[in-house]
């Protein structure tokens, strides 16, 4: 669906989205991954394998930390996967008509004042400088 106007705000394209059985059910499946994952973590915090309650050994408590830090890992990465399907397969794609913006206009200044002004001579250079840099110098 698209509109024939131009003007701000109008949608340009919209594509409905496409709401796959297997992408919910895929959802469904890394929500479940994620879960375990997040209760591994949370026990893993909780016994205290990363911080060296119970260890004797320091090849231990580096393994310990590796593998926290792996779950951690694979508790982003699921989480990733999920967003991805999610904006994928459930979110429309829609265009919408913007305003183009011109170089003079982030630089707050009039559009015939582009090419710049000449540097003032003498004692206007010093007022000039002044506000410049103090623009709500008075006078």
């Amino acid at each position: 669906m698209a509109s024939e106007g131009s003007t701000y705000g109008d949608i340009h394209r919209y594509e409905p989205p496409r709401e796959s059985t297997a992408a919910a059910v895929g959802i469904v499946l890394l929500t479940i991954i994620q879960v375990g994952l997040v209760g591994l973590f949370t026990y893993g915090m909780i016994a205290g394998w990363a911080s060296g309650i119970g260890t004797t050994l320091t090849v231990r408590l580096i393994e310990a930390n590796m593998f926290m830090g792996g779950v951690l890992t694979a508790i982003f990465i699921d989480l990733s996967f999920i967003m991805l399907l999610y904006r994928k397969e459930f979110l429309p794609d829609v265009m919408i008509v913007k305003k183009r913006r011109r170089k003079w206009e982030d630089l707050y200044i009039r559009q015939e004042d582009v090419d710049g002004t000449t540097v003032a001579d003498g004692d206007k250079l010093a007022e000039t400088f002044k506000r410049a840099v103090y623009p709500y110098y008075k006078k």
